[in-house]
Formats: structure tokens, sequence, C-alpha cells
């Protein structure tokens, strides 16, 4: 035997009747919080500033890959 129950209502409405807590207002303040911190975050960007933390020995490490793949290229061993 075989029994389906079809409910049809809305998610608010489930939540209510199964007890569960309404977190929509919680949900938005984080929310907020989360974008106030991003975009203070992107205002504070530097191109200077995130190209020495993305490549954290500058120039000399740029220069030492650009070495290494041209040493590879070319099939010398180090």
């Amino acid at each position: 035997m075989k029994v389906t129950i079809d409910v049809d209502c809305t998610p608010e409405e489930a939540r209510a009747f199964m007890g569960l807590p309404d977190v929509q207002p919680l949900q938005a303040e984080m929310m907020a919080a989360l974008r106030e911190r991003m975009m203070a975050a992107v205002g504070d960007m530097d191109p200077d500033k995130m190209l020495k933390n993305w490549m954290a020995a500058g120039s000399e490490g740029m220069e030492q890959m650009m070495k290494f793949w041209s040493d590879m290229a070319k099939g010398s061993k180090r």
C-alpha cells in the first residue's frame, strides 16, 4: 500500500508548521554586514599592494619564474 500526500504551502508556512525558526532577519543582517566589509576591503585596494600580495617575492620572483620557464624551454638542467 502506498499513500501520497501533497501539501501546498509556502516555505514560511512550512517552517511555522514544523516549528523551525524564521532566520530571514538574521540572514539579512549578516548579508548587510558582509556587504559592508567587502565594500570596505574593495575601497582599500591599491594595485601596487595587490601585486605585492599576489607575487610575494615581487619582481625578483617573476624574473626567477621567467628564467625557470626559459631554461625548461631550452631543455637545460638546473
